[in-house]
């Protein structure tokens, strides 16, 4: 690769987040009303945060809240939707769903909100899922043979417009419903309930009919074309779908599914900032498999033979990252070894504009980052890059969350924590219409992304209890899938 101190980042080809970003921009839906107040919330959590002096774990412990509170608040309590993005109006995020079904649980252990509280709300988004309409149609339908859109409608639950039929969403979701299926073990009927429904949800789903270009599976489908030309080859966040897929048990796909993904790997390995991994430019393709799956000490083929296990590359690759944004190489204003995380996520837009005397690129939804294929830098920086690294590397995502309070906080932090991205070398006229340019702090996003809140607060959860992966290391979805995909060891090997 180039050198690793002198390359400015560009785009060479589209990614997932590239060929999906239009989704993003359909359109607004209709956002519904908020549920029930939480039990113990914090009395003074206004718009723009009001965090004074907190710092270090107690600045963790206020971002954790009040990113709990966006999921409790923003979902529809009559269906469990939860929306793509807030203040904005917006249509649901199926992935969205599946971090806030892994999140209550941890608010109940927090006590924010009560057992019950949690059950039920997990109950209603498990039946609406169970009972939403399936089948061809292009309209009036929420999913499938067994899978669903990326994007529903808050209300009526179903397709939002002409998005896609989402094979990765589908799988966020489903991680989200086997962790409750894991949480929610009591006798009571309605947790009961909870586990009935989400293995008939997952079994449901029909695998190898999403499976065009044997053995790998396609990113999606729509009624209208068929099936996406792009598949899930090569390193990136599909590595729960082929577990999960591995573990099916009405529809699963074989072993040489597993097999197929890696071969993708070859063009994937980099060296960056004193770093060796497997690349992937968002931060995003480092985090969300990890979520769910616990993958400390546990390897497959590739990583037997690397000689590390898949949680030391997304730790290499932030430490990749934050090297970046301590060099600069093309000289973004406010980068440094503290302010650093690059992901899909918000931007200003904009198109091309002068920037330290050159025509530079700036783009509104986009996947952004540095590390291999992909890589994309128009000085946005995403707080859930950082902040979702934290098992990671917890010190330097620690250090990123005091920083960005300290230096942007009075425009970045607010109601439910981190807004989703800023950029401080933007001081043109955004036409975004949900930011907002400050002439100090330059570019700042108004609206708080889902699937990026989800990140932050269930690594959060990781990195101080293990506590989604001490429920999924037993999940036996997750067991089955890793052993059939060829993982050995750790506690994998005592299960």
């Amino acid at each position: 690769m180039p050198p690793e101190d002198s390359t400015p980042v560009g785009a060479p080809r589209p990614n997932r987040r590239d060929l999906l970003a239009t989704t993003m921009l359909l359109g607004t839906g209709l956002l519904s009303g908020c549920a029930a107040g939480i039990a113990g919330a914090p009395g003074d959590t206004g718009r723009n945060g009001g965090t004074g002096a907190l710092r270090g774990e107690a600045l963790i412990d206020d971002v954790a809240q009040r990113t709990f509170r966006f999921f409790w608040d923003t979902t529809n309590a009559a269906n469990g939707l939860v929306p793509d993005r807030y203040p904005s109006k917006s249509f649901a995020s199926i992935a969205a769903v599946g971090f806030a079904l892994t999140i209550y649980p941890y608010g109940v252990e927090q006590g924010w909100v009560t057992r019950a509280q949690a059950r039920d709300r997990t109950l209603t988004t498990l039946r609406f899922f169970w009972n939403a309409p399936q089948g061809p149609e292009a309209a009036g339908t929420a999913g499938y043979k067994g899978f669903f859109y990326h994007f529903l409608d808050m209300e009526t639950g179903t397709r939002y417009r002409q998005n896609e039929l989402s094979t990765i969403d589908t799988t966020l979701l489903f991680g989200g419903m086997l962790f409750a299926a894991q949480y929610f073990d009591g006798d009571d009927a309605g947790e009961a309930e909870i586990r009935d429904l989400a293995q008939r949800i997952y079994a449901r789903a029909d695998w190898p009919w999403i499976v065009e270009d044997k053995p790998v599976v396609s990113m999606g489908w729509h009624p209208e074309s068929g099936f996406i030309e792009a598949d899930w080859v090569g390193y990136n966040e599909a590595m729960l779908l082929y577990v999960l897929a591995l573990a099916a048990p009405t529809h699963p796909l074989p072993a040489e599914a597993w097999e197929g993904w890696t071969k993708g790997y070859a063009e994937d390995w980099v060296d960056q900032y004193g770093q060796h991994f497997l690349g992937f430019a968002p931060m995003f393709g480092h985090q969300y498999s990890h979520v769910w799956i616990d993958f400390r000490g546990i390897k497959d083929a590739p990583m037997r033979a690397a000689g590390f296990d898949y949680f030391e590359n997304s730790r290499r690759a932030a430490l990749a990252q934050r090297g970046y944004a301590a060099a600069n190489p093309m000289g973004w204003r406010g980068y440094d070894e503290n302010i650093w995380g690059f992901t899909a996520c918000d931007g200003p837009g904009g198109g091309k504009l002068p920037y330290n005397g050159e025509l530079r690129e700036f783009r509104d939804y986009s996947a952004r980052g540095v590390s291999g294929n992909h890589a994309f830098d128009d000085g946005t920086i995403a707080p859930t890059a950082a902040l979702g690294s934290i098992p990671f590397v917890p010190e330097e995502a620690k250090a990123a969350a005091d920083a960005m309070v300290e230096r942007y906080g009075r425009r970045l932090y607010g109601e439910y924590g981190f807004l989703d991205s800023f950029n401080p070398s933007y001081r043109f006229a955004s036409k975004v219409a949900h930011s907002i340019v400050d002439p100090e702090l330059g570019w700042v996003d108004q609206d708080y992304l889902g699937i990026d809140q989800g990140a932050i607060l269930t690594m959060i959860a990781n990195h101080r209890s293990d506590f989604v992966w001490k429920y999924m290391r037993k999940a036996p979805a997750i067991v089955t899938g890793l052993k059939r995909a060829g993982f050995t060891g750790g506690w994998l090997d005592a299960s």
